[in-house]
């Protein structure tokens, strides 16, 4: 944004007192902390300011400083006072007034057919006096403030036009709009610091909620290094950036496509288990078997001399009965053996 600009709505505020900001309906985050910030800090240079919006605001910006301030009427109510009653030809026949100490008393005088309301069909309202200087803060065409703007009555105030859509109209005597601003709350933000107005933390938390919102907290890959800027300037005059609110991502949340193990490039076997088998499982407190200890058999055999055993037959040792060859062992039998043959084949 130029300087041209930024001068020309310097000068302009500092010939009108009576100052103006509008939204549109149902206004976001970005554009009525925008608003709101806007309008506090020109209040704060002692302006007679007034905000509004064609509807009432939203819940998702109840926690703006000032959301309490804004109506559904333009204006500062500082217009005509209109007293209303029915009439019907012949009741009244004339109006007068009179002052009496501090008061002015308006006297309707009835006619021949006498007046025919009471007291309680008497109806006072209050005219609003036109704004000297409006700025419409994030509407892109005139028609998105609904009832709020009437040519008639504001043909002689002086329009400026805030917004960053692309699709704006470009109205109004001043305008600033720029699709390079990646929220409305950097574009006023820079504003009020250019033109020197006050920047205390009810306006910086306005801003500053605006610039994350709108930035989905400065992960947006719009974000524009004004808004880093600017939220740098916020945070020095005391803002605070709004805890996430979005959960960090773990393996676990990722879609199947981002995480997937690898599959191998054999096929799969299956395998039929069959019913899950329930084991038992033994008490704890069970006795143990009681170990049996092993007892070597030792067989008593009678001691023989070599002699004897030579005579001894094969049924003896053996315990069967002989077949009668060989019944008695060779004398060498006992004795080392000596190969006697021949190697020859």
């Amino acid at each position: 944004m130029d300087n041209l600009t930024f001068d020309k709505i310097k000068e302009t505020l500092s010939k009108y007192n009576n100052v103006a900001v509008a939204v549109p309906i149902d206004p976001t985050v970005d554009e009525m902390g925008a608003a709101l910030g806007l309008y506090l800090s020109l209040k704060d240079m002692g302006k007679a300011m007034s905000i509004a919006t064609p509807n009432t605001p939203l819940v998702e910006v109840s926690a703006l400083v000032g959301i309490d301030e804004v109506r559904t009427t333009l204006g500062e109510e500082s217009g005509d006072l209109v007293v209303s009653f029915p009439y019907r030809e012949g009741e009244i026949e004339k109006v007068s007034y009179t002052r009496d100490d501090n008061y002015l008393n308006i006297v309707v005088k009835a006619g021949e057919k006498g007046l025919n309301f009471t007291q309680q069909d008497v109806r006072f309202s209050r005219g609003s006096k036109a704004p000297e200087m409006l700025f419409i803060v994030g509407a892109a065409r005139i028609s998105d403030l609904g009832k709020l703007f009437d040519p008639a009555v504001l043909k002689d105030t002086v329009v400026v036009n805030i917004d960053n859509k692309p699709d704006n109209q470009g109205y109004g005597d001043i305008v600033m709009v720029s699709n390079r601003f990646s929220s409305i709350s950097e574009a006023i933000a820079n504003l009020i610091l250019t033109i020197g107005a006050k920047m205390d933390l009810d306006i910086a938390e306005n801003l500053m909620l605006g610039i994350t919102t709108a930035t989905n907290n400065f992960q947006d890959p719009k974000t524009s290094s004004l808004a880093f800027e600017m939220a740098g300037i916020l945070m020095r005059n005391g803002a605070l950036r709004p805890a996430s609110s979005q959960p960090k991502n773990t393996p676990l949340d990722f879609p199947d496509e981002q995480f997937s193990m690898p599959q191998p490039a054999f096929p799969k076997k299956t395998f039929n288990a069959g019913p899950p088998r329930l084991v038992q499982p033994k008490p704890f407190n069970q006795q143990p078997r009681p170990v049996q200890s092993f007892q070597p058999k030792v067989v008593q055999r009678p001691q023989q001399t070599r002699e004897q055993l030579k005579q001894t037959p094969i049924s003896a040792v053996e315990g069967k009965e002989a077949t009668g060859v060989g019944e008695n062992p060779p004398d060498d039998w006992l004795t080392p053996k000596i190969y006697k043959g021949s190697t020859n084949f």
